[in-house]
């Protein structure tokens, strides 16, 4: 065990790969809402929504069945579109979630993703990933960018199977355990302020906020982080020397 190795985990939605266009597809197939209605803020409070009520019922954490599950992926686009002026019944919320998960699994890393992937396992790092959600759905949103090729079995830590979901820095803790890595050596990547950012910060690792929605912080946090929008960028802060 070399507790002296670097490591570098993603975190998957909205990082590996763009998770608007399937929220907005779904919304424009189901509801016709028209091109002008502003999707990225929706999309914003879509994701606050579903961190909220996953965390009431424990759904991050696989403490719960598939009946609190779809109260929980139904009630995030009720209550979202809520806040813009579209009540939607329960029967639409099926259906929007119905066309958001087709799409889920038809999606693209971002350009630039896996190859940065292969270069830090080339330069001898850890590379994994760390994700919120269910071990299945988590999983099949990886296959579907074809993640598996870039990334070791056991480098991929999902909440459901984990036991434990960010912004819980024990999340983090059971990585290091398991890579045999140090929290002072890892770097994580991440859109989310608060479960990416905060949750990996108390944890005392190294952040980089892939900020490329240009978001601002939700909190305050107690130390330094670096700030990419772009996997060119992170390229850059990662591989410094590399041309």
């Amino acid at each position: 065990m070399n507790l002296q190795k670097k490591a570098v985990f993603f975190d998957v939605d909205d990082t590996m790969y763009d998770h608007l266009h399937p929220t907005r597809d779904a919304l424009r197939t189901v509801l016709g809402l028209s091109e002008r209605f502003p999707y990225e803020e929706v999309y914003h409070r879509i994701r606050y929504y579903s961190d909220l009520l996953s965390a009431k019922g424990g759904l991050l954490e696989g403490k719960a069945g598939q009946e609190e599950l779809d109260e929980m992926r139904e009630g995030r686009f009720i209550l979202a579109l809520q806040e813009f002026g579209v009540d939607i019944t329960r029967e639409q919320a099926v259906h929007v979630q119905q066309e958001y998960l087709d799409r889920q699994y038809r999606i693209e890393s971002f350009k630039g993703a896996t190859s940065l992937i292969d270069e830090l396992s080339s330069a001898g790092y850890v590379v994994g990933l760390i994700t919120n959600g269910l071990e299945e759905h988590q999983m099949s949103k990886i296959k579907a960018m074809t993640l598996e090729n870039h990334v070791a079995a056991e480098h991929i830590f999902v909440s459901g199977t984990v036991g434990y979901a960010k912004p819980d820095p024990r999340i983090f803790e059971i990585v290091n355990e398991r890579t045999g890595t140090l929290a002072e050596h890892c770097c994580y990547i991440g859109d989310s302020w608060r479960n990416d950012v905060a949750g990996a910060m108390a944890a005392n690792w190294q952040v980089i906020w892939f900020n490329h929605r240009n978001a601002f912080p939700e909190s305050d946090v107690s130390g330094a982080y670096k700030t990419a929008a772009s996997y060119t960028e992170l390229r850059r802060l990662l591989l410094p020397d590399a041309r």
